[in-house]
């Protein structure tokens, strides 16, 4: 039978680097069949917006390149749009058909974009609901600015790339790190990146709320650098060495991160607190409605005591994310390429892979 359906890569870009995946069908999970990074430079992209194409054209192509594993053999592309600069929303309509759905969308979606209707992207999707049959549609609208998904569209066909779908990166996280696409309750999902920190909120089987503050990994390297005046590489190593624990050695590095560590947490909290004073559509029982836990990725996740510390600042559960949940057999005898620490830093590509096996 005549398979239409091309094969696709995902392909994350962010402020500083780029990272792709393909993935391939292993019985029921999935192998890796390519991977690779490559940095950007600063200035290129700015705060998810493109200010150099050429640069970033340039850095697309001579990275797949130099792929690891298997040749892409492919020109077709997932890839991210810049979680900063998207609106996320779950709103509540009636039933209706799906052609009535779309205009109930651009309708109801004014309300709640604050950006001229025709100057932006909008998408959108039905949320399923876990168990309550309801009397009303739950629908995900998304929606960029037309600017920004046009520059990242143009950089990808100059690439020589075919852009199959564009995805808001916290969509691809959750696809990556959520079993099966559904919580049963509440999680906090904080990708912990080099430029920023975005907070997703997921229930059931939809993202709730996101938001992106600039407190980032790469921040804590910059303070790890002046206070032991060593370069920004040094400061690296001796952040990933050290980490939080308290040891003699380290009582200069812990005097340096220590206040962006308490504001992450700060804006934790804050962010939990809105969850909590504001109502969203959720349709679980009262009890399954509390924040359960936290789930770090991103490859400042890495840093040693982080989970220890948000779990005490924020008493809430916090751990490490699983960027393989929907993606390798949990047994000792299947070994992914990506090593679980790798693997955090390819959440959202490893996402964004997936939903190539996915309708798009």
């Amino acid at each position: 039978m005549l398979n239409l359906k091309p094969e696709t890569f995902g392909l994350d870009i962010s402020d500083l680097s780029l990272k792709f995946v393909k993935l391939k069908k292993k019985k029921k999970f999935f192998d890796l069949a390519s991977y690779g990074e490559a940095p950007i430079k600063p200035g290129v992209i700015r705060n998810g917006e493109i200010r150099d194409e050429k640069s970033l054209v340039k850095i697309i192509e001579n990275s797949l390149a130099k792929v690891k594993g298997e040749k892409l053999k492919t020109k077709y592309v997932i890839a991210s749009l810049p979680e900063e600069r998207a609106f996320l929303q779950v709103i509540q309509l009636p039933k209706m058909t799906e052609e009535d759905l779309k205009s109930a969308v651009i309708y109801e979606a004014e309300n709640y974009i604050p950006l001229p209707i025709e100057e932006v992207y909008l998408d959108f999707q039905i949320v399923k609901p876990v168990s309550n049959h309801l009397d009303h549609l739950d629908v995900l609208i998304a929606a960029l600015p037309k600017k920004i998904v046009d520059s990242y569209l143009s950089c990808l066909k100059q690439a020589g790339l075919k852009p199959k779908a564009l995805e808001i990166e916290s969509l691809a996280i959750s696809r990556a790190v959520i079993k099966e696409g559904l919580s049963n309750a509440p999680v906090l999902l904080i990708d912990f990146g080099a430029t920023r920190t975005s907070f997703i909120i997921f229930s059931g089987y939809s993202l709730l709320f996101t938001s992106s503050i600039p407190i980032s990994s790469q921040q804590i390297t910059e303070a790890i650098s002046k206070a032991m005046k060593v370069d920004l590489a040094q400061a690296e190593k001796l952040k990933i060495e050290y980490g939080l624990q308290l040891r003699p050695k380290n009582k200069e590095i812990q005097d340096a991160t220590t206040p962006i560590l308490i504001d992450l947490a700060g804006q934790i909290r804050k962010h939990i607190d809105y969850y909590k004073n504001h109502p969203f559509h959720e349709h679980l029982p009262s009890s399954q409605r509390s924040l359960e836990k936290i789930l770090l990725c991103g490859g400042g996740a890495n840093l040693r005591g982080l989970t220890d510390f948000l779990s005490s600042e924020i008493r809430l559960p916090a751990e490490i994310a699983n960027p393989l949940v929907n993606i390798s057999a949990n047994s000792p005898k299947y070994k992914f390429q990506l090593s679980p620490d790798q693997s955090l830093s390819y959440v959202t590509a490893l996402g964004l892979a997936l939903r190539g096996f996915q309708e798009t």
